[in-house]
């Protein structure tokens, strides 16, 4: 059986989510150190069985490129050429920050708790996988 994984890709930290074999539902897997995601990733798919990368990509709400849409562009080049087996979905992930900032809202955390931006960039993750999902549903 194999997955989807979605990444939130960032220039300091990536979230990272993962279906169930069925492809089902999206689940949080964690937040990695950008600067460690290639050696998370050789990792990840030698454990998994990987069929598709669906990387968020920023847009304004305007649809045009944010600062970081180079970064994801050039993140999506190089995983082509390190993993040409696994095809990549780029998707629209306007809003996934808001949306995973009020779902920890809406779960009751403490504060304190709120404020770890790996949380939210773990959920955005999710967030972006769960939407991959709905689309090809359709």
């Amino acid at each position: 059986m194999s997955q989807i994984i979605a990444l939130d890709y960032g220039g300091k930290r990536t979230g990272v989510a993962a279906t169930d074999d069925a492809k089902i539902f999206a689940f949080g897997v964690g937040t990695v150190l950008t600067k460690e995601l290639w050696p998370f990733l050789a990792t990840y798919f030698q454990k998994h069985t990987v069929e598709l990368l669906v990387l968020g990509e920023p847009k304004r709400l305007n649809n045009e490129a944010t600062h970081a849409t180079p970064l994801v562009h050039k993140f999506a080049e190089e995983f082509k050429k390190k993993h040409p087996e696994i095809p990549i979905q780029l998707i629209d992930e306007r809003f996934t920050s808001k949306m995973a900032s009020q779902s920890i809202i809406e779960m009751g955390m403490k504060k304190k708790d709120r404020q770890k931006k790996e949380l939210v960039d773990e959920i955005s993750a999710v967030i972006i996988l769960q939407s991959y999902l709905s689309q090809v549903r359709r």
